[in-house]
């Protein structure tokens, strides 16, 4: 059983950065796909972010050219690194690995929040 254990959110300026960190209990180099989502309140939850483990990365739209998802499988670790941060993305964001179908992942992190102020 892989746990996943989210760190890195906080309260925020527009415009700010943050890094969140995914830390996983276990090795994460043979996981092929391994994601970020987020859920703001009252919305449903939706992807942010994946990186397979030959480092192909998708986005949301939403996020595109600010947020950046990189991993360190030596550090069993994936990274959200959220630049130019807008009101609209405060959400609580989760960390997703091994990834079934569609929005269906095996393995879910308890979430960080992430307060973007304007």
């Amino acid at each position: 059983q892989l746990q996943l254990v989210e760190s890195g959110g906080g309260l925020v300026q527009a415009g700010g950065s943050l890094r969140l960190s995914c830390a996983a209990s276990g090795s994460i180099s043979s996981i092929n796909t391994m994601g970020w989502y987020r859920q703001a309140p009252g919305k449903q939850r939706e992807l942010v972010a994946t990186i397979t483990s030959g480092v192909l990365t998708t986005y949301a739209a939403s996020v595109k050219g600010r947020f950046a998802i990189s991993r360190d499988n030596g550090k069993n670790t994936v990274y959200l690194h959220m630049n130019s941060l807008k009101p609209e993305d405060t959400a609580v964001y989760y960390c997703a690995a091994v990834r079934i179908s569609g929005t269906s992942w095996r393995y879910w992190g308890q979430g960080t929040q992430v307060t973007v102020s304007s």
